[in-house]
């Protein structure tokens, strides 16, 4: 009985239109290396992280989690990998203003 229940269960995520079957599944999947690429960069010496493409990364990963809960099917996959990928990459912002807030001011160069 549990069995059948089972492969109920399974043959309707085998066949949900943001399944395996769709891009809708694949992508997300794959966009998780950005969150572990994110979380890699903790221990990374902040001088060494863009904020330029780190604030790319944060809008990105924001702008998507909102589109996700727009689309039809509805993608809890896709908005759950850009959640995550915004708050990492948003980490590293917080991360990259209090070390640029530490730094001794520097007089410009006058020319």
């Amino acid at each position: 009985m549990a069995a059948s229940g089972y492969a109920a269960s399974f043959a309707q995520f085998l066949n949900h239109p943001a399944g395996p079957k769709t891009i809708h599944f694949w992508a997300p999947a794959a966009k998780w290396a950005l969150v572990i690429a994110g979380l890699s960069d903790i221990n990374r010496p902040v001088e060494k992280i863009s904020a330029t493409q780190t604030t790319a990364l944060a809008a990105t990963g924001v702008i998507w989690s909102r589109y996700a809960t727009q689309i039809v099917p509805l993608n809890y996959n896709l908005m759950s990998v850009n959640i995550f990928v915004a708050g990492t990459n948003l980490y590293q912002l917080y991360r990259i203003a209090q070390h640029r807030r530490s730094q001794p001011a520097t007089p410009a160069a006058s020319a």
